[in-house]
């Protein structure tokens, strides 16, 4: 009897489970219930908002720069040494001074030559004072024409030793070919130089050449007279230079075209050597519409912008024009005065509601 018991309790409670689960699947009349799914349903399709970063567009400068490397170099620079070999006996700069053009910078001995300068010009008084006796016979026809002439050869023959050894004792000074700054001498007196030996460089500083290279499709873009912007390392300052010259042919190992540029340098105060990073204009856009590349999102070979319109995302195609390292032209698609969203882009839909965290 206990067991009957039992087992009418067990079964009775697996009926009343049963029951239960096939009530819960029938409609509901109870108003909670109905409430409560209602409830439910309107959370499914609620739309969470999106925080994003957004631009008001504005009219700017759009510059289109091509950036490159180059290097400065002296507009004149020379290794300097004697035309004939010699005992050095005078140097006369200081190093890394500034130097004039034609100034005496040191000197071999010279001994040698002048001593026979001085006995060919005390020759000279005598040899013009015979070609003026026979000058003077020949017109009395006491003298042959011949013998005028070789006295008179014999002094041409004087001046030109002459000139010949006054040449010599220039080849013994060495002087500035040209207004510069110059180095660190290499020499000292009492070294015997020759014509390969180096004394000190001198560098012409004012104006600097900017040497540069562009890729062979900016080549027709670079003309003579163009500006160009370039920076320094460790100067916040930005200098100016313009082309004054291109090379004959493009490179043929790397297809570049060098160019050169001339920066007035003033004061001085670049020095030739340095690095340069070179902005080069190609052209200037006034009052463009520009937006950050980041924000154009890419489809199906056309491009396009997401507007912040009425606190949701608005998709706008565009067309675009020059592009920079961080800002791309929009010729149509934009206008004035439009706010333009530059983050989250690969989440956004038409009609998504966002909120604004940031405008520029």
């Amino acid at each position: 009897m206990n067991k009957k018991v039992k087992w009418g309790i067990i079964i009775f409670i697996g009926a009343g489970l049963i029951g239960w689960g096939i009530y819960s699947q029938l409609p509901k009349e109870n108003k909670e219930l109905a409430a409560a799914d209602k409830v439910m349903s309107g959370n499914r399709n609620t739309k969470k908002a999106l925080n994003v970063n957004a631009k008001i567009i504005k009219p700017q400068l759009l510059k289109d720069e091509i950036k490159i490397s180059g290097s400065l170099l002296p507009d004149e620079e020379v290794d300097l040494s004697f035309e004939t070999s010699g005992k050095i006996i005078e140097i006369n700069f200081e190093e890394g001074s500034q130097v004039k053009k034609g100034q005496l910078l040191a000197k071999v001995n010279d001994r040698p030559l002048q001593a026979q300068l001085q006995r060919l010009v005390a020759q000279l008084k005598l040899a013009e004072d015979r070609v003026f006796r026979q000058n003077a016979l020949l017109e009395r026809d006491a003298v042959s024409k011949e013998a005028y002439e070789q006295v008179k050869t014999e002094l041409a023959t004087l001046n030109a030793d002459i000139d010949l050894i006054e040449a010599n004792i220039a080849q013994t000074e060495l002087r500035a070919p040209f207004d510069g700054v110059i180095g660190l001498r290499q020499v000292s007196v009492g070294t015997y130089a020759s014509p390969s030996t180096i004394v000190a460089k001198l560098t012409k500083v004012s104006p600097l050449k900017v040497e540069f290279s562009v890729p062979e499709r900016y080549a027709n873009d670079v003309k003579i007279g163009a500006g160009v912007d370039f920076g320094l390392e460790g100067k916040l300052e930005t200098f100016h230079a313009k082309v004054y010259a291109r090379e004959s042919r493009m490179d043929q190992n790397t297809h570049t075209l060098t160019l050169r540029a001339l920066y007035p340098n003033a004061n001085g105060t670049v020095m030739p050597g340095r690095y340069a990073d070179i902005r080069l204009s190609k052209n200037e856009i006034h009052d463009a519409l520009a937006v950050p590349s980041e924000a154009i999102v890419p489809e199906m070979g056309k491009d396009k912008i997401f507007l912040y319109r009425s606190g949701k995302a608005q998709p706008v195609e565009i067309q675009t024009g020059i592009r920079t390292e961080a800002e791309t032209q929009v010729l149509q698609g934009l206008q004035v005065g439009d706010t333009i969203i530059i983050s989250g882009t690969l989440q956004l839909r038409t009609g998504l509601p966002v909120t604004l965290d940031y405008i520029n």
